[in-house]
């Protein structure tokens, strides 16, 4: 079930929510979220919420130990070894198997594992409260519930963003509830639901159409399309999902952190990944990059520790090649910045920067939506070398332009600037800001009936972090 689904829109939320409104004990609204997180996972993975819950069980206990004080250390080593064993067993199993007969020539057998939705972001969030614990040993919950309710709340449960506990962990005992909130929320949710199927789809239709052919069938303007449209689509995708988490959770009383911040405005990489995915750059930087030694060790073990923690992000992300070519990427491109080799911090270098971090970003993007490193590097060049490509394949890929999907593009462009959070800005009156706060609410509607009516009519309707 996805928050995009008629089944997620017009059965699931409404009937939690209405149970939740009627009810005031906060306990019991706790039991009604829970219940509601283990079946909204069941919907599409009843074996896996199995798994979910052992995961759940097992870091409760480990955070029991880790805020002792005799075996606190032994908890946190077995919580990194639990978790990462458990992601690795499911999602990197037949990656290593495959690498390894490719290297030694061997034919061991390779076994094809069901990827649980969501383990790579339960998994981390886990991880994440044993180590808190362990930081701040006050800060364990020995309530096993809450644990649970934690860990498995359905807005943040199969695509983040990863939540830390401390963030939330007043708010799972006690939360407001009060109509500014969930109209808030309301809007929040509906601003990202047309981002994810008004924007990120007709964005997907486009590049899934270039990346389903091969590289030499494509010219060189449809690549750029193709690659272009991919870098849209993920973006509104995902950051799109993180509205409507940040949404439902206002909803039901509880503050997420922003996890994308106008990542395609930014002058450098070391700036994008301030703006992109905030959660799970926060995580590497907390859990990865700081406890091994972060920039306090020189500059060249600060190079060393940016390219592991850019390495295991490109990994995290998915059992392939072309994962960890992206986001050792996004790490050679952060080292030639942090040594000034690019520029960034020259005033003059700015305009150029802005172009330099769309071009790698974009480029980058070609290898992490590619099915091999061949078709990924086999469009890039021809994205450069002028390609003619096959022209009945390129009336394809330009035919998918209709004007729907410019719309959308035009739409997408505007939203990936900050250009309604300047609006409001520089509305100070309060006559000025009542009247925009309508004309909010008044788009809402309108976004939502053309999601509904795009929805309905159309069986098109990706969400691509599942494969993650």
């Amino acid at each position: 079930m996805t928050f995009s689904s008629v089944v997620f829109l017009f059965m699931f939320l409404p009937v939690t929510f209405i149970l939740y409104a009627l009810i005031k004990n906060d306990t019991a609204r706790n039991i009604i979220l829970a219940a509601a997180s283990i079946v909204f996972y069941a919907f599409g993975e009843p074996i896996a919420v199995i798994i979910m819950l052992i995961s759940i069980v097992f870091n409760y206990f480990f955070g029991i130990a880790a805020s002792g004080e005799k075996h606190a250390k032994l908890a946190v080593f077995l919580a990194v070894l639990v978790n990462i064993g458990l992601l690795f067993a499911y999602k990197y199993t037949g990656f290593f198997a495959e690498t390894f007969n490719a290297i030694t020539g061997l034919s061991i057998p390779v076994p094809v594992i069901r990827l649980p939705i969501g383990i790579s972001f339960f998994t981390f969030q886990g991880l994440s409260y044993v180590i808190d614990v362990y930081r701040d040993k006050k800060s364990v919950q020995r309530n096993l519930f809450l644990v649970l309710l934690y860990i498995s709340f359905f807005p943040q449960l199969i695509a983040g963003p990863i939540v830390r506990y401390q963030d939330i962990s007043k708010q799972l005992r006690h939360r407001e509830f009060t109509a500014d909130r969930v109209s808030r929320g309301i809007n929040r949710f509906i601003l990202g639901l047309g981002k994810k199927v008004l924007i990120a789809n007709q964005m997907g239709f486009v590049a899934d159409t270039v990346f389903g052919l091969a590289p030499e069938q494509v010219g060189a303007l449809p690549a750029w399309v193709g690659a272009i449209c991919y870098t849209l689509q993920i973006f509104f995708d995902f950051s799109g999902y993180s509205d409507m988490a940040i949404g439902l959770g206002c909803m039901f009383g509880f503050d997420f952190l922003e996890n994308f911040n106008y990542p395609f405005i930014a002058p450098s990489i070391q700036d994008f990944w301030r703006r992109w995915h905030i959660s799970l750059s926060t995580w590497f930087k907390e859990y990865v990059y700081i406890p091994l030694g972060g920039n306090r060790k020189g500059n060249v073990r600060t190079t060393v520790n940016k390219l592991i923690v850019f390495f295991l992000t490109g990994l995290w992300h998915g059992a392939n090649f072309t994962f960890i070519i992206w986001g050792m990427i996004h790490g050679l491109c952060q080292m030639l910045e942090t040594y000034q080799i690019i520029p960034t911090k020259k005033k003059w270098f700015r305009p150029i920067g802005h172009v330099y971090t769309l071009l790698v970003v974009v480029l980058a993007f070609v290898l992490f939506r590619a099915d091999t490193l061949g078709q990924g590097f086999g469009l890039i060049g021809n994205m450069f070398t002028g390609a003619g490509g096959e022209a009945a394949a390129n009336v394809t890929i330009m035919s998918c332009l209709s004007p729907l999907c410019i719309i959308a593009f035009v739409f997408a462009v505007i939203l990936s600037m900050p250009v309604f959070r300047k609006i409001r800005e520089k509305i100070k009156d309060k006559n000025g800001a009542e009247a925009y706060n309508y004309a909010a609410y008044a788009g809402s509607v309108v976004i939502f009936a053309l999601c509904v009516l795009s929805l309905v009519s159309s069986a098109y309707n990706p969400f691509i972090y599942f494969r993650f």
